[in-house]
Order: structure tokens, then C-alpha cells, then sequence
């Protein structure tokens, strides 16, 4: 699947997180060339820049991950850690800015390997293909979907022949060690790393909704969630499926680097689901019980809440409501698995 103009389809699992992202810890190992531009640019943030009269010593400056002209058989490779493994719903192949020097196909081989493994001993690894060889279009976002429900941890993203590709993104679901959360006396049930899952919001125009529950604090403002300026009554919010049913014990709200446009209020809610629920914004049943109530921000501050929380659960989900738009960096759900 193909989308030459960006916002026109609507892919699905791309809403997922990318589990090969950088910042989540993701990194390209190893790959056979990377004559014109390294491997890293793969997982960098956005979808690369082109600057027309930039070169260096090897050729044109390209910003992603660019093999030289083959003129021997075969194809070029890169393999790559996730940071966040778990089950692969759909890559992006982003060939962005790559028109006349963009692979003409591309496939996708995963991998389950506990520990770290060395380079050479995952260039000899049984790889499984999870996408079948596929015709990729330069200069857009190639989408191709994955129907394995098995973990990973490693991808080897291989074109064919040769070429560049500017971004690659693996998007699923976090398979976290539940027995080693159940086993922790106090942990983070809302984390990326530890199976959270942002469902959904009804606004995320100028940061991702992921944003809220990725590791670490946040570096810059647009490393947070964030929405528009509201002009109409009302307020933002955001849903974030727990690990893990579980107790909540502490709540942490970051609005690192939100100064200017950080909510007013906040407060949080909690709901016990026996099965997922796709549409938070029209599921008029869902019974939300007050778990933080609404309460005042500071700009750039870390709050903390522990005394101020009125219901503990166990909870399948929260829902952080803002007052009444604006940025928060971070989510934290402190509690424990029930």
C-alpha cells in the first residue's frame, strides 16, 4: 500500500508505536553497504530532509540509508534491534526524497534472539519473512502489512536491488514479561515499555499521542503530546490501555518544556474493561470512575500525585482529561499488576 500524499489513507496500524524507533531504544546494527549515507537514519525521528547542494567525499548528502549501484547479483541488507520487541503489525518503507535512486523492491525477515547477540552471529540467524518481496513507489510512504502474531525482537529490512530508503518504521504491539510485572512491587502500568498502549485521543495536532508513555522524560517540547488551541467549549483527553489490570498507587503529570501552552487542569479517570474497545469517543457506557480529580498545573514541572488520588482500581484503562487544551510530556501510572 502506497500513499503519495500524505493524510489521504488512513493505515491503521501505523497508528501503533514503532517499535525500532530510536527513541525507544531501537538501532540498526549491522548492514552488507551504506556507501552513501549510514544506517542509523533509519530510526531517526520524522520523515528526513532534503538539502539540494549539500555532497560530501562519497556523493550527494541524502538523509537515510543509502547502498551504491550494485553490479553483481544479489541485494543489499540491514538488521535491526528492536527497542521495544513485541508482535509486528506493518512496516513503513519511507522512500522519502529518494525518486530516481529508491530500491525497486523491498522484504522484511524477523527474529526472536534473547540476550545480545553479536553481528555475525545474526547474519547467520533463521530468519523468518514476515513481507514478501514487494514493489515499492519512490518519494512516499510505502505501508505493508504483517500477519505473523509471533514476538520479535530483530527485523532485516532487504531491498532489491540497491538503493536508498529514508526512514523505516516497525509498528505493533509490546509484548512485555507479565510474570516479571506481576512480580515487581511498584511499577509503571501505563509504559510503552511495559505493554501500554495509547488507544486513543481526540487531538494530537502537534504531538503524537505516543508521545505521553514513551521512556525517559521528554528532551524537547515536540517530544510530548500536545493539542490545538481549543475555540469551542470543552476539553482534550487521551486513553491509555494499562499492561496490565492493576492498582494505581502514584500518578506522575510532566509538562517538561510546555510553558507557555501547558492545560490549566488535569484529572484523571479509570475504567475496567473485560474486552478492548476500539471507540472511546462514542462508547456512551463506559463506566469512568474519578481517580485524580481536577486539578490545578505548573509550567514545566513534574507533579506528582499520590494523597490527591480518590480510587485505586484495579483498572484496564485510564483517561487523562486536560482543561482545556495544551501539552503534557509524560504519563506515569505507578502501581501494581492485580
Amino acid at each position: 500500500m502506497h500513499t503519495p500524499e500524505e493524510g489521504k489513507v488512513r493505515v491503521a496500524f501505523a497508528e501503533l508505536i514503532d517499535l525500532a524507533s530510536e527513541k525507544v531504544g531501537g538501532k540498526a546494527l549491522v548492514a552488507n553497504d551504506e556507501f552513501f549515507a549510514p544506517k542509523e537514519n533509519l530510526l531517526k525521528p520524522g520523515r528526513g530532509v532534503f538539502i539540494p547542494d549539500k555532497y560530501t567525499e562519497f556523493g550527494k548528502w541524502m538523509d537515510g540509508w543509502e547502498t551504491r549501484r550494485k553490479r553483481v547479483p544479489g541485494y543489499d541488507w540491514c538488521i535491526l534491534q528492536l527497542g521495544l520487541p513485541g508482535v509486528i503489525r506493518g512496516v513503513n518503507v519511507d522512500t522519502h526524497h529518494f525518486l530516481g535512486n529508491f530500491p525497486e523492491y523491498a522484504s522484511v525477515d524477523a527474529l526472536e534472539v534473547s540476550g545480545t547477540p553479536t553481528p555475525e552471529s545474526l547474519t547467520e540467524a533463521a530468519w523468518t519473512e514476515v513481507v514478501p518481496r514487494t514493489k515499492l513507489a519512490g518519494g512516499t510512504q510505502n505501508f505493508l502489512p504483517v500477519a505473523s502474531e509471533r514476538r520479535w525482537t530483530h527485523v532485516r529490512l532487504n531491498i532489491y536491488p540497491d538503493g536508498g530508503v529514508a526512514r523505516f518504521r516497525v509498528h505493533g504491539v509490546v509484548q512485555p514479561d507479565l510474570a516479571k510485572l506481576r512480580a515487581s512491587e511498584g511499577v509503571d502500568l501505563a509504559a510503552a515499555e511495559n505493554g501500554g498502549i495509547v488507544v486513543t485521543c481526540n487531538d494530537s495536532f502537534f504531538g503524537p499521542k505516543d508521545n505521553l508513555i514513551l521512556p525517559g522524560r521528554a528532551v524537547t517540547m515536540g517530544e510530548g503530546w500536545e493539542t490545538r488551541r481549543k475555540r469551542v467549549p470543552g476539553f482534550d483527553w487521551i486513553v491509555v490501555k494499562l499492561a496490565a489490570p492493576g492498582t494505581v498507587q502514584r500518578v506522575e503529570v510532566d509538562t517538561n518544556h510546555f510553558k507557555g501552552n501547558f492545560p490549566d487542569m488535569c484529572s484523571l479517570e479509570g475504567c475496567s474493561l473485560k474486552e478492548d474497545l476500539l471507540d472511546f469517543a462514542n462508547a456512551k457506557d463506559i463506566s469512568w470512575q474519578e481517580i485524580l480529580p481536577k486539578t490545578k498545573l505548573q509550567a514545566h514541572h513534574r507533579h506528582f500525585f499520590e494523597a490527591e488520588l480518590k480510587a485505586a482500581g484495579p483498572f484496564t484503562h485510564v483517561r487523562l482529561n486536560i482543561f482545556p487544551d495544551g501539552g503534557i510530556s509524560r504519563l506515569r501510572i505507578h502501581g501494581r499488576v492485580s
